[in-house]
Protein backbone atom coordinates (compact mmCIF):
# COMPACT_ATOMS: atom_id res chain seq x y z
CA UNK A 1 0.00 0.00 0.00
CA UNK A 2 1.48 3.31 -0.44
CA UNK A 3 3.31 5.25 1.89
CA UNK A 4 1.22 8.58 2.98
CA UNK A 5 3.37 9.78 5.89
CA UNK A 6 6.96 8.95 6.95
CA UNK A 7 9.24 9.19 10.36
CA UNK A 8 12.79 9.50 9.59
CA UNK A 9 15.40 9.42 12.61
CA UNK A 10 18.57 10.88 11.24
CA UNK A 11 22.10 9.63 12.51
CA UNK A 12 25.79 9.76 10.89
CA UNK A 13 25.06 6.22 9.17
CA UNK A 14 22.17 4.27 10.40
CA UNK A 15 18.80 5.61 9.24
CA UNK A 16 15.44 4.56 10.86
CA UNK A 17 12.24 4.69 8.89
CA UNK A 18 8.61 4.23 10.09
CA UNK A 19 5.89 4.54 7.67
CA UNK A 20 2.32 4.43 7.56
CA UNK A 21 -0.37 4.95 5.04
CA UNK A 22 -3.32 6.96 4.78
CA UNK A 23 -5.28 4.72 6.96
CA UNK A 24 -2.52 5.26 9.68
CA UNK A 25 -1.62 1.60 9.41
CA UNK A 26 2.32 0.88 9.76
CA UNK A 27 3.44 0.05 6.33
CA UNK A 28 7.09 0.17 6.30
CA UNK A 29 10.20 -0.48 9.62
CA UNK A 30 13.11 -0.66 8.67
CA UNK A 31 17.01 0.65 8.65
CA UNK A 32 18.69 1.85 6.22
CA UNK A 33 22.71 3.28 5.98
CA UNK A 34 23.39 6.42 4.57
CA UNK A 35 24.26 5.54 1.30
CA UNK A 36 20.63 3.51 0.76
CA UNK A 37 18.59 6.43 2.25
CA UNK A 38 18.61 8.44 -1.32
CA UNK A 39 17.84 5.42 -3.65
CA UNK A 40 14.95 4.28 -0.63
CA UNK A 41 12.72 7.84 -1.22
CA UNK A 42 13.58 7.37 -5.18
CA UNK A 43 11.25 4.74 -5.57
CA UNK A 44 8.74 6.09 -2.89
CA UNK A 45 5.68 8.29 -4.54
CA UNK A 46 5.59 11.81 -3.25
CA UNK A 47 4.51 12.03 0.55
CA UNK A 48 5.09 13.46 3.96
CA UNK A 49 8.64 13.09 5.75
CA UNK A 50 9.29 14.18 9.15
CA UNK A 51 12.51 14.94 10.55
CA UNK A 52 14.02 16.25 13.94
CA UNK A 53 16.10 19.68 13.30
CA UNK A 54 19.30 18.60 14.26
CA UNK A 55 22.32 17.96 12.69
CA UNK A 56 22.05 17.03 9.28
CA UNK A 57 18.84 17.61 8.90
CA UNK A 58 18.45 20.81 6.81
CA UNK A 59 20.87 19.04 4.11
CA UNK A 60 18.40 15.84 4.12
CA UNK A 61 15.28 18.12 3.69
CA UNK A 62 16.72 19.53 0.60
CA UNK A 63 17.64 16.90 -1.03
CA UNK A 64 14.59 14.75 -0.10
CA UNK A 65 12.57 17.93 -0.79
CA UNK A 66 14.49 17.92 -4.87
CA UNK A 67 12.51 14.10 -5.12
CA UNK A 68 9.55 15.99 -5.01
CA UNK A 69 8.30 15.23 -0.79
CA UNK A 70 7.08 17.24 1.41
CA UNK A 71 9.66 17.54 4.43
CA UNK A 72 8.93 19.29 7.86
CA UNK A 73 11.62 19.39 10.26
CA UNK A 74 10.64 19.50 14.20
CA UNK A 75 12.24 20.69 17.34
CA UNK A 76 13.52 17.16 19.10
CA UNK A 77 11.82 18.98 22.43
CA UNK A 78 8.73 18.86 20.89
CA UNK A 79 8.90 15.29 19.58
CA UNK A 80 10.42 13.64 23.16
CA UNK A 81 6.89 13.70 24.23
CA UNK A 82 5.45 11.36 21.76
CA UNK A 83 8.15 9.11 22.29
CA UNK A 84 6.73 5.88 24.08
CA UNK A 85 8.57 4.23 27.09
CA UNK A 86 12.12 3.16 26.22
CA UNK A 87 14.16 5.45 23.83
CA UNK A 88 15.51 3.51 20.65
CA UNK A 89 16.01 4.26 17.05
CA UNK A 90 12.91 2.76 15.88
CA UNK A 91 10.74 3.97 18.62
CA UNK A 92 12.25 7.42 17.74
CA UNK A 93 11.01 6.96 14.14
CA UNK A 94 7.60 6.10 15.59
CA UNK A 95 7.21 9.04 17.51
CA UNK A 96 8.75 11.94 14.41
CA UNK A 97 5.85 10.08 12.27
CA UNK A 98 3.23 10.88 15.08
CA UNK A 99 4.37 14.14 15.95
CA UNK A 100 4.95 15.43 12.39
CA UNK A 101 1.21 15.09 11.73
CA UNK A 102 -0.32 16.94 14.57
CA UNK A 103 -2.02 20.22 13.70
CA UNK A 104 -0.57 21.94 16.58
CA UNK A 105 3.15 21.31 15.88
CA UNK A 106 6.09 23.87 15.56
CA UNK A 107 8.29 23.66 12.40
CA UNK A 108 11.49 24.51 11.46
CA UNK A 109 12.31 26.35 8.18
CA UNK A 110 14.44 24.81 6.06
CA UNK A 111 17.55 26.34 5.60
CA UNK A 112 19.30 27.14 2.54
CA UNK A 113 22.94 25.81 1.62
CA UNK A 114 23.82 29.80 1.64
CA UNK A 115 21.98 30.57 4.59
CA UNK A 116 23.97 28.21 6.10
CA UNK A 117 27.27 29.08 4.52
CA UNK A 118 26.29 32.55 6.07
CA UNK A 119 25.77 31.28 9.06
CA UNK A 120 29.28 29.30 9.38
CA UNK A 121 31.15 32.47 9.01
CA UNK A 122 29.69 33.43 12.52
CA UNK A 123 30.47 29.87 13.79
CA UNK A 124 34.03 30.24 12.66
CA UNK A 125 34.98 33.52 13.80
CA UNK A 126 33.02 32.31 17.48
CA UNK A 127 35.45 29.74 17.82
CA UNK A 128 38.76 31.55 16.25
CA UNK A 129 37.76 33.94 19.02
CA UNK A 130 37.94 31.51 21.85
CA UNK A 131 41.34 30.45 20.67
CA UNK A 132 42.32 33.37 20.37
CA UNK A 133 41.63 34.04 23.97
CA UNK A 134 43.29 30.48 24.97
CA UNK A 135 46.50 31.59 23.09
CA UNK A 136 46.48 34.78 24.97
CA UNK A 137 46.45 33.12 28.26
CA UNK A 138 48.97 30.56 27.94
CA UNK A 139 51.04 33.01 26.55
CA UNK A 140 50.58 35.64 29.96
CA UNK A 141 50.83 33.23 32.40
CA UNK A 142 54.03 31.40 30.16
CA UNK A 143 55.68 34.50 30.86
CA UNK A 144 54.46 35.55 34.36
CA UNK A 145 56.10 31.93 35.47
CA UNK A 146 59.48 34.04 34.79
CA UNK A 147 58.31 37.13 36.28
CA UNK A 148 57.46 39.06 33.24
CA UNK A 149 53.94 40.54 33.64
CA UNK A 150 52.06 43.26 31.59
CA UNK A 151 49.03 45.35 31.57
CA UNK A 152 45.71 43.87 30.55
CA UNK A 153 44.53 44.54 27.28
CA UNK A 154 45.56 44.93 23.69
CA UNK A 155 48.49 46.98 24.74
CA UNK A 156 49.80 44.77 27.11
CA UNK A 157 49.64 41.98 25.18
CA UNK A 158 51.51 43.68 22.22
CA UNK A 159 54.40 44.04 25.36
CA UNK A 160 54.59 40.50 26.10
CA UNK A 161 54.95 39.85 22.01
CA UNK A 162 57.52 42.47 21.84
CA UNK A 163 59.57 40.64 24.46
CA UNK A 164 59.17 37.69 22.77
CA UNK A 165 60.17 38.46 19.08
CA UNK A 166 63.10 40.54 20.58
CA UNK A 167 64.44 38.14 22.90
CA UNK A 168 67.90 36.83 22.21
CA UNK A 169 68.33 34.67 24.98
CA UNK A 170 69.22 37.43 27.41
CA UNK A 171 65.99 36.72 29.71
CA UNK A 172 64.12 33.94 28.60
CA UNK A 173 65.81 30.48 28.42
CA UNK A 174 66.64 29.12 25.52
CA UNK A 175 63.87 25.87 25.27
CA UNK A 176 61.21 28.72 26.75
CA UNK A 177 61.85 31.25 24.06
CA UNK A 178 61.26 28.58 21.38
CA UNK A 179 58.36 27.88 22.60
CA UNK A 180 57.01 30.85 23.48
CA UNK A 181 57.62 31.65 19.50
CA UNK A 182 55.30 29.39 18.65
CA UNK A 183 52.47 30.41 20.55
CA UNK A 184 53.10 33.84 19.16
CA UNK A 185 53.09 32.68 15.70
CA UNK A 186 49.45 30.48 16.34
CA UNK A 187 48.66 33.76 17.55
CA UNK A 188 49.51 36.29 15.08
CA UNK A 189 47.80 33.43 12.27
CA UNK A 190 44.66 33.31 13.84
CA UNK A 191 44.17 36.77 14.40
CA UNK A 192 44.64 37.41 10.76
CA UNK A 193 41.86 34.69 10.03
CA UNK A 194 39.64 36.05 12.78
CA UNK A 195 40.24 39.62 10.32
CA UNK A 196 39.80 37.49 6.65
CA UNK A 197 36.51 36.21 8.03
CA UNK A 198 34.91 39.80 9.48
CA UNK A 199 35.56 41.16 6.64
CA UNK A 200 33.62 38.93 4.55
CA UNK A 201 31.26 39.26 7.05
CA UNK A 202 31.01 43.24 6.49
CA UNK A 203 30.86 42.31 2.57
CA UNK A 204 27.84 40.59 3.39
CA UNK A 205 26.10 43.09 5.42
CA UNK A 206 27.17 46.11 3.00
CA UNK A 207 25.11 44.26 0.10
CA UNK A 208 21.96 43.29 2.63
CA UNK A 209 19.24 45.85 2.83
CA UNK A 210 17.23 43.97 5.97
CA UNK A 211 20.70 43.95 7.56
CA UNK A 212 21.49 47.94 7.29
CA UNK A 213 17.78 48.96 8.51
CA UNK A 214 19.27 46.28 11.36
CA UNK A 215 22.26 48.08 12.26
CA UNK A 216 20.63 51.00 12.95
CA UNK A 217 19.03 50.00 16.36
CA UNK A 218 20.62 50.99 19.23
CA UNK A 219 23.57 47.66 19.97
CA UNK A 220 22.75 45.47 17.05
CA UNK A 221 25.98 46.07 15.00
CA UNK A 222 27.13 44.26 12.40
CA UNK A 223 27.21 41.17 13.57
CA UNK A 224 23.96 41.22 15.68
CA UNK A 225 22.78 42.49 12.18
CA UNK A 226 24.17 39.69 9.79
CA UNK A 227 23.27 37.18 12.47
CA UNK A 228 19.70 38.35 12.75
CA UNK A 229 19.02 38.23 8.77
CA UNK A 230 20.86 34.63 8.21
CA UNK A 231 19.02 33.40 11.01
CA UNK A 232 15.48 34.61 10.53
CA UNK A 233 14.73 34.08 6.41
CA UNK A 234 11.25 34.94 7.47
CA UNK A 235 10.21 37.35 10.14
CA UNK A 236 6.19 36.42 9.30
CA UNK A 237 6.48 32.68 10.95
CA UNK A 238 6.47 34.53 14.09
CA UNK A 239 3.08 36.33 15.26
CA UNK A 240 4.59 38.96 17.24
CA UNK A 241 7.98 40.34 18.36
CA UNK A 242 7.55 38.65 21.65
CA UNK A 243 7.33 35.13 20.11
CA UNK A 244 10.42 35.98 18.47
CA UNK A 245 11.94 37.16 21.43
CA UNK A 246 10.75 34.15 23.25
CA UNK A 247 12.07 31.80 20.43
CA UNK A 248 15.35 33.17 21.04
CA UNK A 249 15.10 32.58 24.92
CA UNK A 250 15.06 36.11 26.26
CA UNK A 251 11.45 35.88 27.90
CA UNK A 252 10.91 34.18 31.76
CA UNK A 253 10.40 30.68 32.26
CA UNK A 254 6.99 30.06 33.78
CA UNK A 255 6.01 27.29 36.15
CA UNK A 256 2.53 28.44 36.80
CA UNK A 257 0.01 26.77 37.97
CA UNK A 258 -3.42 26.57 39.67
CA UNK A 259 -4.13 30.15 38.55
CA UNK A 260 -0.93 31.10 40.05
CA UNK A 261 1.55 32.95 37.39
CA UNK A 262 4.73 31.90 38.59
CA UNK A 263 7.99 33.38 36.51
CA UNK A 264 11.76 32.25 36.95
CA UNK A 265 15.29 32.71 35.01
CA UNK A 266 14.94 33.41 30.92
CA UNK A 267 14.41 30.39 29.15
CA UNK A 268 17.52 30.17 27.37
CA UNK A 269 16.04 28.47 24.33
CA UNK A 270 16.60 28.81 20.92
CA UNK A 271 20.16 30.58 19.17
CA UNK A 272 22.30 30.54 22.02
CA UNK A 273 24.61 32.74 19.39
CA UNK A 274 22.23 35.21 18.79
CA UNK A 275 21.26 35.61 22.40
CA UNK A 276 24.85 36.38 23.57
CA UNK A 277 25.30 38.20 20.43
CA UNK A 278 22.49 40.92 21.22
CA UNK A 279 22.96 40.64 25.53
CA UNK A 280 26.49 41.79 24.51
CA UNK A 281 25.50 44.39 22.69
CA UNK A 282 22.51 45.86 25.29
CA UNK A 283 25.57 46.00 27.64
CA UNK A 284 26.90 48.00 25.36
CA UNK A 285 23.95 50.20 25.25
CA UNK A 286 23.88 50.54 29.12
CA UNK A 287 27.31 51.47 29.26
CA UNK A 288 26.75 54.49 27.12
CA UNK A 289 23.50 55.08 29.17
CA UNK A 290 25.51 55.55 32.07
CA UNK A 291 27.28 58.57 30.62
CA UNK A 292 24.67 60.12 29.54
CA UNK A 293 21.68 59.14 31.65
CA UNK A 294 19.11 61.90 29.90
CA UNK A 295 19.20 60.13 26.77
CA UNK A 296 18.26 57.27 27.96
CA UNK A 297 15.29 57.62 30.92
CA UNK A 298 13.72 54.16 30.39
CA UNK A 299 17.29 52.38 31.12
CA UNK A 300 17.96 55.00 33.71
CA UNK A 301 14.67 54.18 35.26
CA UNK A 302 15.71 50.37 35.11
CA UNK A 303 19.27 50.33 36.60
CA UNK A 304 18.29 52.38 39.95
CA UNK A 305 16.26 49.19 41.00
CA UNK A 306 17.32 46.17 38.86
CA UNK A 307 20.96 44.73 38.44
CA UNK A 308 22.84 46.06 35.43
CA UNK A 309 23.09 41.68 34.10
CA UNK A 310 18.97 42.06 34.43
CA UNK A 311 18.20 45.19 32.75
CA UNK A 312 20.66 44.05 29.83
CA UNK A 313 18.58 41.26 29.40
CA UNK A 314 15.01 43.47 29.46
CA UNK A 315 16.64 45.60 26.32
CA UNK A 316 18.16 42.45 24.74
CA UNK A 317 14.18 41.19 24.74
CA UNK A 318 13.13 44.96 23.83
CA UNK A 319 16.15 44.83 20.91
CA UNK A 320 14.77 41.51 19.59
CA UNK A 321 10.94 42.78 19.41
CA UNK A 322 12.36 46.02 17.43
CA UNK A 323 14.25 44.00 15.42
CA UNK A 324 11.45 41.81 14.28
CA UNK A 325 8.85 44.71 13.84
CA UNK A 326 11.03 45.94 11.19
CA UNK A 327 11.77 42.89 9.58
CA UNK A 328 8.16 41.76 9.26
CA UNK A 329 6.90 45.69 8.71
CA UNK A 330 9.58 47.11 6.69
CA UNK A 331 11.46 50.96 8.09
CA UNK A 332 14.39 52.17 9.86
CA UNK A 333 14.69 52.59 13.58
CA UNK A 334 13.70 55.92 15.13
CA UNK A 335 14.64 56.84 18.23
CA UNK A 336 11.86 57.71 20.96
CA UNK A 337 11.48 61.41 21.42
CA UNK A 338 12.38 62.78 24.56
CA UNK A 339 9.79 64.30 26.96
CA UNK A 340 10.19 67.20 29.26
CA UNK A 341 10.12 66.17 32.60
Amino acid sequence: MQIATIGLDIAKNVFQVHGINAAEKVVVRKQLRRSQVMAFFEALAPCLIGMEACATAHYWARELTKLGHEVRLMPAKDVKAYVKRNKNDAADAEAICEAVRRPTMRFVAVKSAEQQGRLMQHRVRDLLMRQRTQLINALRAHLAELGMAAAQGREGIKELLAIVAQDGGSRLPADAHASLIVLAAQLQAVQTMIGSIEKRIVLQHRSNEASKRLESIPGIGVLGATTITAVVTDPKIFRSGRDFAAWIGLVPRQDSTGGKQKLGPISKQGDRYLRRILVVGACSVLRRARQQPEKYPWLTQLLARRPFKVVAVALANKMARVAWALLAKGGTYRAPRLTAA
